[in-house]
């Protein structure tokens, strides 16, 4: 019986947050008011941390440009924000245990509430395929609205979108030996609590002391870039 091995993606597998360089890449190319895209990126980056992110309000705001450009000059905009803002930050230890894994003959996923534009082709650099991340509506044309779809993995999200995918693959979290979950914030305690074997990563206050508490695994991986 094969495990199941879950992974978080911003400050977790990447030395970043991807949902907030986006928005600062985006700034950078002039493409976006930059006074207002800061202010309100910092604000709600703030509020993740704090555990208290309005994620309708923040999904409003972070979506909007997609609906200004074509699928095609999005995924080239992408390649250039992973070059630059994504690419650096990613540590050889998050790589090799991503292949321990792998080696292991172990099912990979990613599980993030940032939105699969962007999380999709960052997994692709650690070669998992399995993604989880909050769904985005597009029109007749592909063309992204702005807004997203079904219930955003974030929090409890998390469960709920785990339990759809392996309902979809017509599985369970008991058709898998173990399941693994890393993450570094207390955002995803729920999902933590869950699986068998949660491992913290580059934790903040909050999840440091539950995993110290209850003597999870601690990584850290920001000091191996």
């Amino acid at each position: 019986m094969k495990n199941l091995a879950i992974f978080d993606l911003d400050n977790t597998l990447i030395n970043t947050d991807s949902d907030h360089a986006w928005p600062q890449y985006l700034m950078k190319k002039g493409l976006v008011d930059v006074e207002y895209t800061r202010a309100q990126n910092d604000k709600f980056y703030r509020d993740y941390q704090n555990g208290c992110l309005d994620i309708d309000e923040f999904l409003a705001f972070h979506l909007a440009p997609l609906k200004n450009f074509s699928r095609a000059e999005l995924d080239e905009m992408h390649r250039e924000f992973s070059a630059e803002f994504i690419e650096p930050h990613i540590a050889p230890m998050a790589k090799m245990l991503v292949q321990s894994h792998r080696d292991a003959g172990d099912e990979l996923l990613v599980i993030s509430s940032t939105n699969e534009f962007i999380i999709r082709p960052i997994c692709r650099l650690f070669g998992i395929d399995n993604v989880i991340g909050t769904q985005l509506e597009t029109d007749a044309d592909g063309r992204y609205t702005g807004r997203y779809v079904g219930i955003p993995s974030l929090k409890e999200g998390k469960i709920t979108r785990l339990h759809q995918w392996l309902s979809a693959r017509g599985e369970s979290l008991a058709d898998y030996g173990k399941s693994y979950f890393y993450s570094d914030s207390k955002n995803d305690l729920p999902l933590l609590r869950l699986v068998d074997e949660p491992v913290a990563v580059n934790p903040d206050a909050e999840l440091l002391s539950e995993a110290q508490e209850k003597g999870w695994p601690v990584l850290n991986f920001k000091e191996a870039v």
